[in-house]
This record gives structure tokens, sequence and C-alpha cells, in this order.
């Protein structure tokens, strides 16, 4: 049995890293993703704040659901771009414009492939010394539930990531579960659920878009059929930095994408991105804040 003084440390260490365990707990419990790559993505942002990019963390916590997810995902590109393995692709490929809206400093790819070494090193360090102590109540929380529920219905999506998390920076677990993935094949009607067609578009920090350009855009390229599009809720003087559209067939998403994971347009000028949204469960299980349009100004 743990003494009384190394439970309070563990207490206290917990409590130091309360906003950390927060943002956790959003990702894992709220967004379904992945508990040990999702450490690694903390350790990731914990790295950006040790090497000069302030509060990270703490102003991701006013961010709607949807875009901590998306920041997620944008950083797993970086986590690869740092592994040196995801540098050669096409730049649409690699590019990071949410992070890059975030972030109050410039940033870009090449800075997490010119650092690749130290944060490689730094990040498996903050994810062994910080995340794994200060997490692991809530990673068995988050296993115990995805086990739970792989195990009661297998035609859930239970684990968003289709990579390894420990192709990332491996490190060793005691903790060994991979619930096995189950996908729905892809309907081409126009009884297929929203989610699959949907398609989440993201704009240039400085460059507003707005939703009449969107509209206009994919109808006159691509012949769309637009079901609805919800531009992220912003205050007068700000810029929607997202939207999200769906459209009346799934095929047209794979129109525009052309078989890549994600492209990049310019609308008037614009640089826009787009790629599939994906969310972590079927539009049922998805929190209502995930799927409404953002609750809060980005970056405020």
């Amino acid at each position: 049995m743990a003494s009384r003084s190394a439970l309070f440390t563990e207490e206290k260490f917990k409590q130091f890293h309360n906003i950390d365990r927060n943002l956790y707990s959003i990702m894992v419990l709220k967004l379904f993703r992945d508990p040990l790559e999702s450490m690694q993505v903390l350790a990731l942002w914990l790295w950006l704040e040790r090497v000069g990019f302030k509060n990270v963390v703490k102003k991701m916590l006013s961010l709607p659901y949807i875009l901590i997810n998306e920041l997620a995902d944008e950083s797993i590109t970086c986590l690869e771009l740092i592994r040196g393995t995801h540098f050669s692709l096409p730049s649409e490929q690699t590019d990071i414009p949410l992070i890059q809206s975030f972030i109050e400093k410039e940033i870009s790819v090449q800075f997490f492939h010119q650092n690749r070494d130290a944060a490689a090193r730094d990040v498996t360090k903050a994810v062994k010394e910080v995340c794994l102590p200060a997490f692991d109540d809530i990673m068995q929380k988050a296993m115990q539930r995805d086990f739970a529920q792989n195990f009661a219905d297998h035609s859930y999506v239970v684990l968003p990531s289709q990579r390894s998390s420990s192709s990332l920076f491996p490190f060793s677990l005691s903790i060994n579960q991979q619930p096995c993935l189950q996908q729905q094949p892809l309907q081409r009607n126009e009884a297929t659920p929203p989610h699959d067609r949907t398609m989440f578009v993201t704009f240039s920090k400085g460059y507003p878009v707005q939703e009449s350009e969107v509209r206009q855009f994919f109808k006159i390229t691509f012949g769309a059929r637009i079901e609805s599009v919800q531009m992220q809720e912003v205050q007068p003087y700000e810029q929607p930095l997202f939207a999200i559209i769906v459209f009346h067939s799934s095929a047209t998403i794979e129109a525009i994408l052309n078989g890549m994971g994600k492209a990049k347009f310019t609308i008037n000028g614009k640089h826009v991105w787009v790629r599939k949204y994906m969310p972590r469960r079927t539009r049922s299980l998805l929190p209502p804040m995930l799927w409404q349009p953002a609750i809060a100004p980005f970056g405020g």
C-alpha cells in the first residue's frame, strides 16, 4: 500500500497539472480519442509551451470541442513531421492552418521538422514524466469505457486513430489494450447519414471567407448540392476560421478530395483547406457541443 506521503505527492502532482488533466479528459472522454495518442498530442503542446509558445493548453480549454478535435488531428501531423516521415508529402497534406491561427507567434511545418530531434526527445520525456503519472486514472477510465462499449456493441468505432500510437514515440506501458476497429460501409444515396456527407473547411487567419463565397465555390466548381453550411460563430469583429458543410451526397466529397485525405483550394484569392469530417462516433453519439458551431471565439 502506498504511503500517506506518496499519495499526498501524487495528489499534489495531479493538482498542479489540473489544466492539462481537464484538456486530456475532453480528448479521451468527450471526443473518444485514443488515450495513448492523446498523451503524445498533449505532450507536444506542453513542449510548445516550454519553447516559448505561451498558454497553449489553457487557451485550448476555452475552445469548443470540434476545434480541440481538429487541433489534435493537426498535432498528429506535427508529430509525424518530428519523426521525419511526413515531410516528403505534398504541402497540402502537411498544412496546419488551425495551429497557425491558434498560436500567436509564427509557426510552420518547417519549425517542427527543423527541431525534430529536440522535440522527439522532449515529447517522449513529457509523456513519461508528466502525462503518464498525471493522467493515469483518466486513461484507465477511458480504456475501461472503450472496452465495455466495444464489448457491448461491436458496430461502434471506439477508437478514432487508424495509426498505431506507439509508432510515433514508442515507450513501454504495463497497459496493453487495443479494441478492434470496425467501420460501416459508405452508402451512396440520399439516406447516407449526415456525418458521411460532411466536410470540414479551414480558413486562413487574416483572410476572411464569407458563407456565400463557400457556397458559390463548391456549387460552381464541383456542381455540389449543399444541404447546409455552418460557419464558426464569432463576434462581429472576428472572422470564422472554419465551416462545416453537409452535402446531399457523399460522392461530392469524393469528387472534391479526388483520393486525397486533405485538399487545398483558393477562393477569391484566399486559401482554404478541406477534408472529410470524421466524428469519433456516429452523429447520434456525438456530444451536442461537438456537432454545433463554435461557442467561443477562436483564440479568445
